[in-house]
């Protein structure tokens, strides 16, 4: 009898396209049909059980269906599905706003919804140029860190800094140039890469709109980590030379990095703080620009089409995604999950520390809830990432390594059990590599 993995993932084949996926691969590498999710559990239809270690694309902060997010959707479910943004209005997008606002860097007081990551990501490029427009300076040139990844749209896609996903498309992507990222998690290296940004911006901040990058850690780039001392200097710089910073928070907000976000390691406000993923607790696509009354400012006139803010999505400020977001945050206000991830990251690192031992491990690293292991003397044709990802879906783990980079970024529920199980499930994988 056929199953019905077998069925789903067949049926599936006939007729999906997979994200950041070479479909030639499901020839020989089996898809996972997922029927249901509870806790850090993923289920398929054969009862088999999963630990999603990388929080579904690093979005899941409080485990698949959670009581509390559930019953609020449920809630709004009955009450409003959806209703536009322009011009109109409804409670779960007033009230996200004001909580948004009361948690994030003192500056930021305005909120802008949009769909996705990317997409904030574009809105926030495009209020910036536009904002320097208003203000009668022409400034379309974007500066963002070497190594840097910050979405997939064309504008997202034109200041990230990874080869993989951004080559293809050079023809048709907008003004950016990078400078170098620090190149480790010291203090040094964050200040000499602060004399190199502060040599671009004396000879081209009269052309740059903002400087965007992710603040700690480089996601899609490794898990590339950096020193907070590299924020609050250029926080400092941006400044001094008049143009804009964009802090990407798309991935380290809300607590992933060890604080609500990874700015407040740095006490900084940026001009705008892009915000998605573990917003709606992974339940729902939504993302917010957050930024100044200085930026809201330069838009706020009499109706003139070239200086308003015309930027727009079908789905904005979805009433569902809203409350999955207020559910999100109320976990957050009732419960010390920043305190509680901070004993499961002292936890992790300390269980980490064995990998060193091992000689195809080049290093080991950590921030907060995420933490990476770099191996060494493989090429990338080898695919040993995908080694890993088949014997860890084997042993009932859900890893997705970027290139030789496997991490580990888990909901936060996890219990010291489950880390134990994901940590030792990677550990034999890599020792398996050896000879």
């Amino acid at each position: 009898m056929v199953s019905k993995n077998s069925i789903v993932m067949q049926r599936d084949l006939e007729v999906i396209w997979h994200p950041c996926t070479q479909m030639k691969d499901h020839e020989t590498l089996p898809l996972v049909p997922i029927k249901s999710g509870k806790g850090v559990y993923l289920y398929d239809f054969e009862g088999n059980s999963y630990i999603d270690a990388i929080s579904s694309w690093w979005v899941n902060l409080f485990g698949h269906s959670n009581k509390i997010i559930n019953d609020k959707v449920k809630i709004q479910l009955d009450t409003l599905e959806h209703v536009l943004l322009a011009g109109f209005t409804h409670e779960p997008a007033v009230e996200l706003a004001h909580k948004l606002v009361n948690i994030t860097p003192l500056e930021l007081k305005k909120v802008f919804y949009v769909d996705n990551g990317s997409s904030a990501v574009e809105a926030a490029l495009k209020m910036s140029y536009h904002f320097h427009l208003n203000s009668g300076k022409s400034k379309s040139l974007f500066l963002s860190l070497t190594n840097s990844y910050h979405g997939e749209t064309i504008g997202a896609l034109s200041v990230g800094d990874v080869a993989l996903y951004k080559e293809t498309y050079k023809p048709l992507l907008i003004a950016n140039m990078q400078v170098p990222v620090p190149k480790d998690q010291s203090k040094d290296a964050a200040n000499e890469a602060l004399e190199l940004l502060e040599k671009v911006l004396q000879e081209r901040a009269n052309d740059i709109a903002a400087f965007i990058l992710e603040p700690l850690i480089q996601g899609a780039g490794g898990m590339h980590m950096y020193h907070f001392a590299y924020l609050a200097g250029a926080r400092a710089l941006t400044k001094k030379y008049d143009i804009h910073l964009i802090a990407d928070e798309i991935m380290t907000g809300f607590g992933r990095t060890g604080k609500m976000f990874a700015c407040e390691y740095a006490d900084i406000s940026p001009d705008f703080m892009t915000l998605s993923k573990g917003l709606t607790g992974g339940y729902l696509p939504l993302s917010v620009v957050m930024t100044t009354d200085e930026v809201y400012r330069a838009f706020y006139c009499d109706y003139n089409e070239h200086k308003a803010f015309l930027h727009s999505h079908s789905y904005t400020g979805n009433p569902l995604a809203c409350s999955a977001a207020l559910a999100t945050l109320e976990i957050f206000e009732n419960n010390d999950i920043l305190g509680e991830n901070e004993k499961k990251s002292i936890y992790i690192k300390e269980r980490l520390e064995k990998f060193l031992l091992l000689s195809n491990v080049k290093e080991v690293r950590q921030q907060g809830m995420v933490a990476a292991i770099d191996l060494k003397g493989y090429e990338s044709s080898e695919r040993i990432g995908l080694r890993i990802y088949e014997y860890a879906l084997s042993r009932g783990v859900l890893l997705r390594p970027l290139g030789n980079v496997i991490y580990f970024m888990p909901p936060y529920i996890i219990t010291y059990e489950e880390i134990d199980k994901m940590i030792e499930v990677a550990y034999i994988g890599i020792k398996n590599l050896l000879p």
